[in-house]
Order: C-alpha cells, then structure tokens, then sequence
C-alpha cells in the first residue's frame, strides 16, 4: 500500500507491503452535533457538576477569566463571549471581568495577538491582560512541593472561570481543566516542579488516574480555588466540535472522555516500525513542534523497534534552551538523567527524545542537515521511502508496520 505522510507543504511517500501493515492510524469517525460557538453555548446550558453558571456568581464579585495565549489552538474568540453573556445574565457588569490569557512559561503578547485571540467585540468589552510572574501572590504549597505563586490579576479574584481546549498531553495525560492555573497563570519556579516529574512512568499521555504531574496540578487548582471550566475539544482543523462546562474535574473528564473517542486508537500490539509525521506544514516546522508526533508513536513501537519521523523542521529545532540540551548532552541518556536533577523548560522535550531513545532507534526525514541531525542522536534520512526499506530490510519480511499520519494526535493503545 502506498501511505502519504504530510511533509512542510508537500509530501513523502511510502511504500508499504500490505501484509505487513497492521494498522494507519486516524482519528475515528465521529458524528459531532454541535461545532464552534454553538457546542460552547450547549455546554454552558448544559453544565456538568454544578449550576449555571449565572447562578453560580453573583453581582458585585470580581471575575477573572482565564484563557490560553496565542501559542496555543483555543479559539477563545467562540468561548469567552458565551461567557459574558452568561456573566451579563447573572447581573455582573464588564467592569468587575477581566480576561486573562495564561502566559505559562512562554513571551508577552502584543495588542494585536490578544484582540485577534478573543476578537475586536469582547478587546473593545472587557479589560485583557497578560499573567504576569514578576506580580504573583504566594498561595501555599502542594504536598510535593510545588510553589502556588499565582498571578496577582487572577489570585485577587472572587471568581476564577479556566478556559482551554483537551487535548492529549504528552506527561499531564490531558490538557484543559486545572491546567490554566498550573501552569497558566503560574511562575517558572512552580511550572519547573511541577514539571520535574515528567520522568516518571506513569506521567505520559491518555493517563489521569495515578499521573503525579496531573495530581499536582489538581491539587494547586484545588488550592487556588478554580469555579467554573469550559473547555474545548478541537478537531485536526483546530475547529471545536464538543465542549464541556462546569466542575473543573468532573466536566474535564466528560471532555476527555470525548477526546479518547475521536482519537485514541486502539491497537493490537505493538509494531516493529512506526512512521509517523504531525501531517505537514505549519506543525513540524521545527524539531520542538514535531515531538509531539514521536511521543505518541512510541506507544506504538516494540522495545528495539524504530520509529521513522517525517517532519521537515526547515526552522531547526525552534527552541534555544532544547537545542542547548540536545547539542550539548554527551548522551542520549545523560539528558534522562539530567532533567530529573535540573529540570528547564525546552530542556523537558529533549529528554523526552531521550527517553524514548532508551527504547527504540530514531530515524529522522527533515530538511536538516545530516551531520547536525546525527549530532543530536537520531539517524538522518532522505526519504521516508529509504527509511522504510532500511527499516524493512533490519527486522524482516515479517516485521509489522504502523503509520500514523497525523501522530500528534492520535494516541495509539495497544492490546497488551
């Protein structure tokens, strides 16, 4: 069979014998009922574990919403006017809200980025800010450690209402949910502790239950005091085709519940090769970005096997502080070791590279050149077809193959 993987804005192509094709993985077919503003205003008459949310605040509190910034695909500009209707309806004047877009780690927005993020209607309505971690109120602390230094916009509040969209996440298991505080609204010290504990088994993709990052970052939402959730789920075109509102734990899992059904996918077992790519332009525009992709595949790949990823980063790897640690480690285990004792954003990527290393070969389609590529130990091919045949020829005419075209977000499950 021959499978198109999306490469920059063209496409690599694979030639795949089909008796050794276990699987391509796509998001399920699923009937949506409500897509965009129409899913949110469903949700927020629909809540789930609690009230309205009209009835849930009342005239003369201060209301901070909190939503995404311009890194992330949260088209707040369908979600926060929903919001203010309801808040209108409950008697709250504009001046009392404050829209908050949750900076995490990452820069400043200018005035364009947030009047584009929720629209000129709500910019022109309601006072916008960014979070700010040089002006953070000091909350307490969760039980391993973790500082709650909440921006001050969000932690003077009466009411805090956390906008965002459910996804899966590589070590939170989701995104959405209590994540706009932490890491959202938080500083960098408290983002690093909580983060630290990527290392562990258990704080991977598609896992909430037992996840000590996602307990951790419940428990500071928990702490803060979080009253209201919507939260999106997109579809492969950033489009919202479901969304939840509520209790910030139990409308959250309804949200993932409906994320697995589109896309976690089931698998019989795991394959000896797996060819993924985040399915082109602009996703794998760079190495930071297509990460992503190979997280997942390597749900998909046996101990030993190899995952082939097809992703042009034409921009290089799109992150200074992850090029410092993947040019700079001795090995591909050091960076296993290191960001357990010194953990640093961007540097968390790359030892996530490092972690699946522990397991499998990498090989690598890009537009990078092949010495840099190998100096950052994955193996440099030109085409995904000589990747493949490389491949094929190591493990076999029986070895069992697995593509995921759009690997960022698909969560491959396997049977065993």
């Amino acid at each position: 069979m021959k499978l198109s993987f999306g490469f920059g804005n063209g496409t690599q192509e694979v030639e795949v014998p089909d008796k050794n094709l276990m699987a391509v993985l796509m998001a399920n077919e699923m009937e949506h009922e409500r897509r965009g503003e129409d899913a949110v205003r469903y949700a927020l008459a629909h809540p789930i574990g609690k009230g309205l949310l009209r009835d849930e605040v009342h005239p003369g509190e201060k209301i901070a919403i909190i939503t995404s910034d311009i890194s992330r695909p949260l088209p707040s500009y369908e979600v926060v006017p929903a919001v203010l209707d309801e808040l209108a309806a409950a008697g709250i004047p504009d001046e009392d809200i404050t829209v908050v877009f949750g900076l995490g780690s990452h820069r400043k927005q200018t005035e364009e980025e947030m009047r584009h993020l929720v629209g000129d209607a709500v910019y022109d309505r309601v006072k916008c800010v960014d979070s700010d971690v040089d002006d953070c109120i000091h909350m307490g602390e969760t039980k391993t450690g973790t500082p709650i230094d909440i921006t001050r916009s969000v932690a003077e509040a009466d009411r805090r209402i956390c906008l965002g969209n459910i996804e899966f996440h590589y070590f939170a298991g989701y995104s959405g949910g209590a994540k706009a505080i932490m890491p959202g609204v938080s500083t960098p010290a408290a983002i690093q502790s909580n983060h630290s504990m990527m290392v562990s088994n258990d704080a991977c993709a598609g896992k909430l239950e037992g996840n000590p990052v996602r307990a951790d970052i419940e428990e500071a939402g928990g702490i803060v005091g979080i009253d209201y959730i919507v939260n999106a789920v997109l579809d492969e075109h950033k489009h919202i085709v479901y969304a939840v509102a509520g209790d910030v734990v139990e409308a959250h899992r309804v949200g993932c519940a409906y994320l697995d059904k589109m896309y976690r996918c089931a698998i019989p077992e795991r394959a000896d090769i797996v060819i993924v790519s985040q399915g082109g332009a602009p996703k794998d525009a760079n190495l930071y970005q297509t990460q992503k992709a190979l997280d997942n595949a390597k749900h998909a790949v046996k101990k030993g096997g190899t995952i082939i990823v097809i992703g042009s980063c034409k921009e290089g790897l799109g992150s200074a502080t992850f090029e410092k640690w993947l040019v700079g480690a001795p090995t591909a285990h050091w960076m296993v070791e290191e960001i357990e004792k010194h953990f640093e954003l961007g540097g968390h990527k790359a030892a996530a590279i490092g972690m699946v290393l522990e397991n499998a070969s990498i090989d690598l389609v890009s537009d990078m050149d092949d010495d840099f590529v190998r100096s950052i130990f994955l193996n440099p091919q030109p085409s995904a077809q000589k990747a493949f045949d490389e491949a094929f020829a190591k493990y076999g005419p029986d070895a069992t193959v697995i593509a995921m075209p759009f690997g960022g977000a698909t969560l491959p499950i396997a049977a065993e």
